[in-house]
């Protein structure tokens, strides 16, 4: 049994598991990570999340600069009127 570093819930089943297995701490829910014999550390979920926000923040680049062409457009279309 290993011990949540979490919420330090000490009856985390761990047999049967190998290094690297995830695991749900069963009693605050927190995603742990088997990293050794009895052994868990809380999973790098925050990893995950930025990878996310990293997409999110590229894509509204990319929108922002559709943006910017469309009005360079606008500009080029008034100095023809004119």
């Amino acid at each position: 049994m290993a011990t949540c570093p979490e919420c330090e819930y000490d009856e985390v089943n761990t047999d049967d598991m190998e290094e690297g297995d995830t695991i749900s701490c069963p009693e605050c829910g927190k995603s742990l990570v088997v990293t050794g014999a009895d052994e868990v550390d809380l999973a790098d979920e925050d990893d995950d999340l930025d990878d996310e926000d990293e997409e999110e923040e590229e894509e509204e680049e990319e929108d922002d600069d559709d943006l910017d062409d469309d009005d360079e457009d606008v500009d080029e279309e008034e100095d023809v009127d004119e």
